[in-house]
């Protein structure tokens, strides 16, 4: 038979650990507040998905042929850092890494290492260029935040594009366009960039060039 005292000792420990489990989630929810209040949690969301990339779980789908992709839409306008117009059709005889991201989103922040180390992997290949396009409605933030990381990638600011070949909505999305104007990739959503799969599929792309004609 529990005595009364014995009673009173477990209710007092079941009020404890409540009082314990309230004040630790009142902790995590006040440092959740306070990190979206200073603007940190995307970097620490950011942070933490970059972590998941790591692993090497998440990386773009690479296709097995390289010759049998449909048309790409030039119609996809950006600025450059000079504030000049320009088009994907501006990049025609190149393989586009075209990334879609911004400086608010987390998996962004997460995936653009992986880029950064890819742009620098295939530096020695001409006919390959990256274009990041910012969908920040200050341009000025996207090109601190590469300037602050130390960023060699080329950044432009979004204006219009074709809904036929990129209506994806999700930030970020990667397009990958050939040399003769087709789309090769489509990935939405965050991965992992700098792999060997990944850099030789680029690689290949990039050698159609010089066989195949640019279409007009």
């Amino acid at each position: 038979m529990i005595t009364k005292n014995k009673k009173s000792e477990n209710k007092d420990k079941k009020y404890t650990g409540i009082r314990r489990h309230l004040i630790e989630w009142g902790v995590i929810l006040t440092v959740m507040l306070l990190l979206y209040i200073t603007g940190y949690h995307t970097t620490v969301i950011g942070t933490m998905q970059r972590v998941l990339l790591a692993t090497g779980l998440i990386t773009p789908t690479v296709p097995a042929q390289i010759d049998e992709f449909p048309k790409a839409s030039g119609d996809f306008h950006f600025t450059d850092e000079n504030n000049q117009m320009k088009s994907i059709t501006d990049f025609q005889g190149d393989v586009v890494f075209l990334n879609v991201w911004a400086t608010w989103c987390p998996p962004c922040i997460a995936e653009m290492p992986s880029i950064e180390s890819l742009y620098e992997n295939i530096s020695d290949v001409n006919n390959i260029s990256f274009v990041m396009v910012s969908t920040d409605e200050d341009f000025e933030k996207a090109k601190e935040f590469m300037e602050e990381r130390d960023y060699g990638l080329p950044v432009y600011h979004y204006r219009s594009r074709s809904l036929d070949a990129y209506s994806s909505t999700v930030v970020p999305t990667t397009y990958v366009i050939t040399p003769d104007g087709r789309l090769a990739l489509e990935k939405q959503g965050f991965a992992k960039y700098d792999t060997p799969d990944f850099e030789y599929f680029l690689r290949r792309l990039a050698e159609t060039a010089e066989t195949q004609p640019v279409n007009e």
